[in-house]
């Protein structure tokens, strides 16, 4: 898409946010935050808009120039809404439709990241009608996770066969395919990476690593939505050495698959090898998201934070 206009603070700019995926509440968090830091920023004319299908016309009659997505889910991490902005030569902010095509699929996703050097879990891809047989190449417990959904929803741990058919049910009512993983024990912990021009050029970089103990069994949608579920270790306690290698292989897997602006991607760190699990396209921007927390750590606040990702629309 091509754009010869620069965003500033008398550009007509859209938060979209809520939509109609499972993680539609998350959203509308995240939305309002950035909304309020949008005008706090001096972005005056800037618009809360909770997404529905009606969006493209919404769009065009707010005579929108620019979007910063704050969509999680469906139809606004998996490239949906992406095609919708490129249709109507709407400047966006973050990932374009390839990268959150590809990233939303957990099974596309490790498709590609098996052709690069990255740490991946053990794991088969099934469906409803196969799911009995090829489960029995991993070894008990298991991580049973459809494929395009997010925050955890729809994920089960199974410690035992007697635990997977109730599993699988749940996971089939988000999702047709499904990623099943052997279950790690370990430190789980994420990065964040983000783009930015500086001096002509397009900066990558990665944050500093969280990582976080939960009060609940596994990092689940409770755990990672409800305050005071999970302890956050912010920079994670790991060497130097561990440290460059997980932010290294996080840049390298944003790259491989085509990532543009921001994403945030996710580890399990079992005996000090980071694997990799997933790829977020869209991070939360809740008062408990972790990028937000992992961009203070470095000395960039909430709101500097969203002048970033906005402006990842300029540099498509």
């Amino acid at each position: 898409m091509e754009n010869t206009k620069k965003i500033n603070k008398n550009s007509k700019i859209a938060v979209l946010c809520g939509g109609l995926s499972n993680e539609r509440e998350v959203s509308l968090r995240s939305g309002k935050n950035v909304y309020k830091a949008l005008i706090e920023l001096g972005y005056k004319d800037t618009t809360l808009i909770d997404v529905n299908r009606n969006i493209a016309s919404v769009l065009k009659e707010e005579k929108i120039e620019y979007a910063i997505n704050v969509l999680h889910g469906r139809y606004g991490e998996d490239g949906c809404i992406q095609g919708v902005l490129e249709f109507l030569n709407i400047p966006y902010s973050g990932c374009n439709v390839k990268s959150s095509a590809i990233c939303m699929d957990k099974i596309m996703t490790k498709k590609v990241l098996s052709t690069v050097d990255v740490n991946l879990i053990k794991s088969v891809n099934v469906t409803k009608d196969d799911y009995k047989t090829k489960v029995k190449e991993l070894n008990y417990p298991i991580i049973i996770k459809p494929a395009n959904e997010g925050s955890s929803i729809g994920m089960t741990k199974v410690n035992s066969e007697n635990e997977l058919d109730c599993a699988m049910d749940e996971a089939l009512k988000c999702d047709k395919e499904i990623l099943i993983e052997e279950y790690l024990e370990g430190t789980s912990a994420t990065v964040g990476v983000l783009e930015r021009e500086k001096d002509g050029k397009i900066e990558t970089f990665a944050t500093p690593i969280l990582a976080f103990k939960t009060k609940t069994e596994w990092y689940d949608y409770e755990a990672k939505y409800t305050k005071g579920l999970t302890e956050f270790i912010l920079p994670a306690n790991f060497d130097e050495n561990l440290t460059k290698k997980i932010q290294q292989m996080a840049i390298t897997a944003h790259k491989s698959c085509s990532c543009k602006g921001v994403s945030r991607v996710d580890f399990l760190v079992h005996n000090n090898i980071p694997y990799i699990l997933e790829i977020n396209t869209n991070p939360g921007m809740t008062d408990t998201s972790d990028l937000p927390a992992q961009a203070q750590a470095m000395g960039i606040n909430y709101n500097e934070l969203v002048d970033i990702i906005l402006k990842t629309a300029d540099i498509k």
